[in-house]
């Protein structure tokens, strides 16, 4: 793993994720796959891409999730040990407060709540359910009041707790993973389509803003159309990286575009949409490999 500067310039990249976290909240009594079918306006109609979804291979398999991870984890962490990210934490100095887990669940924008309030209503004696009051009051802000001195050294403790390693993979899958292979398969795309929309969601969040997850999807639908309306799926992929890098642009942050370039597109280029290994790719200027 690289030193503090370089890991904080991939992960303070993220566009804060109110918007999308409010709508979290006021579903959540709604089951996951009727949030995720609403992520994005744009989507097909679920009676005309069902049959197709239900025999796609698809992100969700465990051996491609788990390869999902790795390359994420490759980007936000330098490292394929994805696993070992549970205990991290740092302010990495982009107004969002603390960054943390295993998705970079933040203080400042409200997913790092939702978070600790889903482990404590599994576990109310936990650690961090002290600081919930703190995180309310910080949400939206950059602030460490009421968290400073020890949320820190109390969250790398709740880490070796397997309810909490449980609630940070919930989370990851309710917000961002479960909506973007939802997504993915509406739009007829496979392994490594719904992984370039998880890669984009997970960055960008899905807030109203132009370098949503959504947007990106927009404009992409703009220039070509999924395999769901009828496109050609190497041709809707190469739009939508394109346009996720436009977006990347927006941000002075997003200047290297390396996880796309040398990692999704040179997988898009030999033609792997199951996403099979061996995977060879470059982020940042890392070499990585998956046998």
């Amino acid at each position: 793993m690289h030193a503090p500067p370089k890991r904080a310039a991939r992960r303070n990249s993220r566009p804060v994720r109110i918007t999308v976290i409010a709508v979290g909240l006021a579903l959540t009594a709604i089951p996951v796959t009727a949030y995720a079918g609403g992520l994005s306006h744009q989507a097909a109609p679920t009676a005309a891409v069902a049959p197709k979804a239900a025999a796609a291979t698809g992100l969700d398999d465990p051996a491609k999730k788990e390869i999902a991870m790795q390359l994420v984890s490759s980007a936000e962490n330098s490292s394929l040990n994805w696993k070992s990210q549970y205990k991290y934490i740092e302010d990495i100095d982009d107004d969002r407060g603390y960054t943390a887990g295993i998705i970079g669940f933040c203080s400042g924008t409200g997913d790092m709540l939702d978070l600790v309030e889903l482990y404590t209503e599994r576990k109310p004696d936990n650690v961090l359910a002290k600081y919930l009051p703190a995180l309310r009051k910080v949400n939206g802000t950059p602030s460490h009041s009421g968290l400073d001195p020890n949320f820190t050294k109390d969250w790398a403790k709740a880490a070796s707790d397997s309810a909490f390693k449980k609630a940070q993979d919930d989370e990851r899958d309710r917000v961002y993973f479960n909506p973007a292979v939802k997504q993915g398969k509406a739009d007829g795309i496979g392994t490594l389509g719904q992984f370039a929309y998880y890669d984009a969601i997970v960055m960008h969040g899905d807030g109203g803003d132009s370098t949503g997850f959504s947007s990106i999807r927009k404009r992409a639908l703009s220039k070509a159309k999924p395999p769901s309306q009828g496109g050609n799926e190497v041709t809707y992929l190469n739009a939508f990286l394109d346009a996720r890098v436009w977006a990347m642009k927006q941000e002075e942050a997003h200047e290297d575009t390396s996880r796309v370039d040398t990692a999704q597109r040179v997988f898009l280029k030999k033609g792997n949409l199951n996403l099979d290994p061996p995977l060879d790719w470059k982020v940042y200027g890392d070499s990585f490999h998956i046998g």
